[in-house]
């Protein structure tokens, strides 16, 4: 049967991709930052899932003002790279899992969460950019990828507690595949920004770690926290940690954290990484 490994978190911050992109991984001022992946690069070349299940938050690419599902699964073969305005990223096309991606689909559904099936979508920086700093550049991706996009950007957005149980569902899903596939959950996005009015370029360290540890220790409690507190506390675009749920409710209750990196600055946010094993 299929089994869900272990879960990864991370942000997807358009910047980041564009520093591996035009070779600045080195330079003085993301040096630190790419550090913080290398030991993740070794776990996972020794840890190769066949599948990992990848939620993240389109930027207006696949979907636009006039279509926002709140959950939609990758359902197809394959997906391209999105132009965001300045060209597709030079990656690899994304392989995807029609038949796990179908069976999900199934039983989350007869679960009563509502999915959005597309067969056809592009996916975007949210997608590639955690993609490329779990694999490098690599010729072609060495798993296959089933995109799970969740609405972040256009309220009303999903509650964290729906996410965490959702996560479970996920989890139920999986299990009942039968085919033998390790697959890893990610979660994207986050950690506390905020990209417009007065409190533009707003970072809260201790925010951020404190949802890191209760992420790993306290998932239930912290998947109660009300939206509102995501604002105040993470930015507007801080509710993006609610994706980071869907991975956590797909794991055990405990855990153990293979690796935890947090740093300040990103262009305009902090970043967040986890790898979780059962």
């Amino acid at each position: 049967m299929a089994r869900i490994s272990a879960g990864v978190a991370t942000s997807h911050v358009p910047a980041v991709g564009a520093a591996i992109d035009l070779g600045k991984t080195q330079d003085d001022y993301w040096k630190p930052l790419f550090q913080g992946y290398e030991y993740s690069k070794q776990w996972i070349s020794e840890n190769p899932p066949d599948v990992v299940f990848l939620v993240y938050n389109d930027h207006a690419n696949a979907f636009s003002m006039d279509l926002i599902p709140t959950f939609a699964i990758g359902c197809a073969e394959t997906f391209k790279p999105a132009d965001e305005g300045w060209g597709p990223r030079k990656v690899p096309d994304v392989s995807g899992h029609p038949e796990l991606a179908s069976h999900i689909t199934q039983s989350v559904i007869q679960d009563d969460f509502d999915l959005t099936v597309v067969n056809k979508m592009d996916v975007d920086h949210g997608l590639t950019v955690p993609l490329s700093l779990m694999f490098g550049q690599p010729q072609s991706w060495p798993c296959k990828v089933i995109p799970f996009a969740v609405n972040v950007v256009l309220y009303p957005v999903p509650s964290g507690l729906r996410c965490y149980l959702l996560g479970k569902a996920i989890r139920k899903a999986v299990d009942s595949f039968d085919r033998d596939l390790n697959v890893q959950i990610w979660g994207t996005g986050g950690m506390s920004h905020q990209l417009q009015g007065p409190r533009a370029g707003l970072i809260n360290k201790a925010f951020d770690q404190s949802f890191l540890d209760q992420l790993i220790e306290q998932p239930q409690q912290l998947a109660e926290m009300p939206h509102l507190d995501y604002i105040r506390h993470g930015g507007s675009e801080g509710i993006e940690l609610v994706m980071w749920l869907i991975m956590r409710g797909a794991l055990d209750q405990n855990v153990q954290v293979k690796h935890r990196f947090y740093h300040v600055p990103a262009s305009n946010t902090a970043v967040g990484h986890l790898i979780l094993e059962h």
